[in-house]
């Protein structure tokens, strides 16, 4: 998705060349991951001569919040409690990341 959202239109090819750069990756990979991505309606896909055009489908707001909370309910059982201990115990918060949490928690927070 980021790459996406970087390019704002991308074809299976446009993505796969990306990922290359970073790691060695299969086009067919790619492919369906794309794929998945349209029939979860994150992506939309058109057609341009002989390629599929994808772009996003939502803001990517609204898309990694659906992202997250998919991973909560699918890892989690639905309750982000054991993956915020988890951050916390892995040393992966910082002492900011834990005082915006304090924050976000307190009943009439500012936005």
């Amino acid at each position: 998705m980021k790459i996406v959202w970087e390019r704002g239109t991308v074809t299976v090819r446009d993505v796969y060349e990306a990922l290359l750069e970073r790691r060695k990756v299969a086009y067919t990979t790619v492919m369906t991951m794309l794929k998945i991505l349209e029939q979860k309606k994150y992506l939309k896909k058109t057609q341009a001569d002989r390629a599929h055009v994808y772009r996003p489908a939502q803001p990517k707001g609204k898309v990694i919040g659906a992202m997250v909370r998919e991973f909560v309910n699918r890892v989690f059982n639905g309750s982000a409690e054991p993956l915020l201990v988890h951050l916390v115990e892995e040393g992966d918060l910082s002492r900011e990341d834990l005082e915006e949490i304090a924050r976000l928690r307190k009943p009439g927070r500012a936005s």
